[in-house]
C-alpha cells in the first residue's frame, strides 16, 4: 500500500466519524500530519491504548478501562439513586452539569419493535438486580423525549413501580426559550408539567 493510499484510507475512516464528512476529515488529517509530533503520534498511541483497554462497566454500562468504572467505585458518589440513560453520551452530558451525585445505568438503546430491541437487550434484569443490592430508593429516567424513549420510560416505570420511586426529568420550555420558536410537543409538555409560581 502506498503512502498516498494510506493517507486516503485514514481520511476515509475519519469521514465515518459523527460530525465529520469527507472534507472535514481531509482537513483534520492534513492538520494531524502537519502537527505530527504534537498531535498525530500522541493520538495514535492513545488510540492504541484505548482500543486495547476500553470496556463496558460490568455494573452500569459506562465506558471505562476497568471492569467497574470510576463512578461505580467512587466512595463519594451517593447511593440510593440511579439515573437511567439511553447511551454513554447521555451519561457524559449529565456529568458535565455536575448536578447529579448518584450512580447511573446505561441501557445502550431503547425499546424498538422495528429494530427487534426488547427488554432483554437493554439489560433491565441487571437494573432490577441493582435496586436491592445498592439499596436504591429512586430511579430517575433521563431518556430522550422520542417515541422510543418515552415507550422505554413507561415500560421501566411499570416494571419498577412497586419497588422504588420512579421519576423523570422535567420537559418543556428551556431556559431562555421563546414560545414562538418552540414546537407544539414541547409547549404541550410544558403545559402538562406546569407548577405553582
Amino acid at each position: 500500500m502506498s503512502a498516498t493510499s494510506d493517507i486516503e484510507q485514514l481520511i476515509e475512516i475519519m469521514s465515518r466519524l459523527p460530525g465529520l464528512g469527507p472534507r472535514s476529515a481531509r482537513r483534520a488529517v492534513l492538520h494531524l500530519i502537519r502537527k505530527r509530533s504534537q498531535l498525530l503520534h500522541p493520538l495514535s498511541e492513545t488510540m492504541a491504548t484505548v482500543a486495547a483497554t476500553a470496556r463496558e462497566c460490568l455494573n452500569c454500562g459506562n465506558i471505562s478501562t476497568q471492569d467497574l468504572c470510576e463512578i461505580c467505585t467512587s466512595n463519594v458518589r451517593q447511593t440510593g439513586q440511579i439515573c437511567v440513560v439511553e447511551d454513554v453520551s447521555d451519561l457524559w452530558a449529565m456529568e458535565r452539569t455536575g448536578m447529579f451525585k448518584g450512580r447511573y445505568h446505561v441501557l445502550g438503546g431503547t425499546l424498538s419493535a422495528l429494530d427487534s430491541v426488547g427488554p432483554e437487550e437493554l439489560g433491565l434484569v441487571r437494573l432490577e438486580g441493582r435496586i436491592p443490592a445498592e439499596d436504591v430508593k429512586e430511579v430517575i429516567l433521563a431518556l430522550n423525549a422520542t417515541v422510543d424513549g418515552m415507550t422505554t420510560a413507561h415500560y421501566i416505570a411499570d416494571l419498577l413501580e412497586a419497588r422504588v420511586r420512579v421519576t423523570t426529568l422535567a420537559q418543556g420550555v428551556p431556559v431562555g426559550g421563546e414560545l414562538d420558536y418552540l414546537d407544539d410537543g414541547t409547549i404541550g409538555a410544558a403545559l402538562a408539567a406546569r407548577r405553582p409560581v
